[in-house]
């Protein structure tokens, strides 16, 4: 390689160490090095892959052992990086995108006073981030796995003067715990197992492991999955999520964070690829949780908020396509990276909304913002367009890449899942094309306060090169196979078979696409859209509101049983350990305040003492020995 793959981690974790050491005398350019960071990682990403691209098979698989980790006993780990195609794609996505989110900060961020330690955070989280993708063993993953979700707390909670942000990020990181936990056991079936937690020996190992111990491992790695991509059940912390700011809301919840459940998945290939029962678990979590999420964006008002709802139904698409093994690995990875541009661009867009309406998220105080907001409206079309599958933008080769290999899985299984991708792509075109209309068209329902105006160059430049990427990258990736024969040296071959020919899927897709946006366009365009939300509504309505009472099911299932043990632990602690501790520490004072009466200060009362002592030793020794 031309350049070590460690600077990759180095640079974006050295600016933030400098950042945060720093303190207010980098607040004039801390910005400034924040982003440099970020673009000097991208640059050297870039060689990389350059060099990557003159090799060929199995050349392109790169080790770079740093030093003994972890040698204890039985458990030897090498702190060590492994660059292959796949982590390439993760890399040019996190310090790409990445890049451009921290130059969009640059303006959205102005006028914050802890813009600088922002920044800092920013880079802790691609440091974290690139980690978790380049890592070569579980240990190394969890690692950056660990440090993500401490960058994503620090981020989310950043406004912590806000109780809602505070609350938000605490979610987030509680959340995450439990599927960080899931991660944390399969290492340790694995150990158990194999003996060694890195990649190589775990997929070397695994065709001689038990059905039943793979399961197991794919079970709990899944389990992580679902938190970090935020699945059901562990998808309630995404929506409250959104109380960070806006670019953060890009980074983790667009193109970064959401995606490593997804990137786990698709390493771990070789174990999933033996368990069938994981498989499944795999691909009825992506089925529900992209239905899930479609319908939740249906009933949010808040920009942010069904934009998340979307990156929940979108990344159900990922997890899907990866769990359909080698057949949906490759398609899971392009649409991972075409969600990359067009997601980060809409949040952008958003963003430039939100900037321009005095920080106002309520869609139903928006409208009439197209001619306005020019450059937003043209950048967040194309990335709604994409995101919908319109072809030839990025989602119609990515998202129909993903429908097709649920169709060709075969068998009724086959059926149930293409049905309920085709049905997702419905309704995200509906819940898209009515934050288009409510948002750019229509009345004008602003505040009287509210002065719409264009963002500036350095926000909306960032937003015209992911809507280039919205446009383009699908092409690009889905023509002559181009990621298919990439990624095949870490995820292998596969013989495709079509159930149905791909223009057959294609004409149903867009059909069911143009039903959505048709139901969208009379209920939003056609009709006054009311400044509050009407309350009389249906009770899937309600319940989209309520997130489908995610939040409801988690207080009854996990919180309120959690809280009364913790009271019932309490109550034993008082009555039972505190209360023996209580009656030990009084005797003890009793018995202290006794003997204290025997010291008076006097000499003679002394030496009475010592001859009593005396007297009553030599009595014993006299008694043993007469005895």
């Amino acid at each position: 390689m031309t350049l070590p793959v460690w600077l990759l981690i180095a640079l974006p974790l050295a600016g933030a160490a400098v950042l945060l050491l720093a303190g207010r005398r980098s607040d004039f350019w801390g910005h400034l090095l924040g982003c440099a960071a970020a673009l000097a990682s991208f640059v050297v990403g870039a060689v990389l892959f350059v060099d990557m691209l003159g090799r060929a098979g199995e050349d392109r698989l790169v080790h770079e052992r740093l030093f003994s980790w972890v040698p204890v006993g039985g458990l030897q780990v090498d702190f060590g990086l492994q660059l292959d195609p796949l982590s390439m794609c993760f890399v040019l996505l996190i310090t790409g995108v990445g890049s451009l989110i921290h130059i969009y900060s640059i303006g959205y961020m102005a006028e914050d006073p802890d813009r600088r330690r922002f920044f800092a955070y920013l880079n802790l989280f691609l440091a974290a981030m690139l980690l978790l993708v380049l890592a070569d063993n579980y240990l190394g993953l969890y690692v950056g796995w660990e440090g993500v979700g401490l960058a994503s707390y620090l981020l989310i909670g950043f406004w912590q003067h806000k109780p809602s942000a505070a609350t938000a990020a605490k979610k987030a990181f509680v959340v995450n715990r439990v599927g960080d936990m899931g991660l944390a056991i399969a290492m340790m079936v694995m150990f158990a197992s194999v003996g060694a937690i890195s990649f190589e020996a775990v997929f070397t190992a695994a065709p001689e492991l038990g059905e039943g111990t793979l399961n197991a491992i794919g079970l709990l790695l899944l389990l992580g999955a679902c938190g970090k991509s935020a699945q059901v059940p562990l998808q309630s912390w995404l929506g409250d999520a959104m109380e960070g700011p806006t670019p953060v809301s890009a980074l983790i919840h667009a193109a970064t964070m959401v995606t490593a459940g997804v990137y786990l998945i698709v390493r771990s290939g070789p174990v999933f690829d033996l368990a069938p029962g994981a498989q499944l678990g795999v691909v009825i979590v992506g089925a529900v949780t992209l239905l899930f999420g479609a319908v939740i964006g249906c009933a949010k008002d808040d920009i942010k908020k069904a934009l998340a709802a979307s990156t929940m139904s979108q990344i159900g698409y990922m997890v899907l396509a990866a769990g359909l093994g080698p057949a949906g690995y490759a398609v899971a990875i392009m649409h991972l990276l075409t969600h990359g541009f067009f997601k980060a661009g809409l949040f952008l867009g958003a963003g430039s909304v939100m900037h321009a309406m005095n920080d106002e998220v309520n869609m139903r105080r928006y409208g009439g913002l197209r001619t306005l907001l020019p450059v937003t409206f043209a950048t967040f079309g194309l990335g709604y367009l994409a995101i919908i599958g319109v072809p030839p933008l990025a989602g119609f080769f990515s998202k129909d890449g993903i429908i097709e290999a649920a169709l060709n899985s075969g068998g009724a299984r086959g059926f149930i899942l293409g049905a309920a991708a085709i049905l997702g792509a419905g309704i995200t075109a509906f819940y898209m094309t009515r934050v288009m209309l409510m948002t750019f068209f229509g009345q004008r329902r602003w505040a009287p306060d509210a002065h719409p105006h264009e963002a500036p160059a350095v926000m909306t430049w960032p937003m015209i090169l992911l809507a280039i990427g919205s446009v383009a990258s699908g092409a690009v990736l889905a023509i002559g196979g181009t990621l298919t024969h990439w990624l095949e040296p870490v995820v292998g071959a596969h013989e495709e078979h079509h159930v149905l020919p791909a223009w057959v899927v294609t004409i149903v897709v867009l059909s069911v696409v143009a039903v959505g946006i048709l139901i969208a366009y009379r209920m939003y365009a056609q009709k006054a859209v009311p400044d509050t939300a009407p309350e009389e509504v249906s009770a899937l309505t309600v319940a989209a509101r309520k997130d489908l009472y995610g939040d409801a099911i988690n207080e009854e299932l996990l919180m309120k049983p959690g809280q009364v043990l913790t009271r019932d632990l309490v109550v034993v602690d008082d009555k039972g350990i505190d209360g023996a501790a209580s009656g030990l520490a009084a005797l003890v004072a009793r018995i202290s305040n006794g003997l204290r009466l025997l010291q008076t200060g006097f000499a003679r009362s002394y030496a009475l003492s010592m001859l009593a002592g005396a007297a009553l030793v030599v009595a014993v020794i006299l008694a043993v020995q007469l005895w």
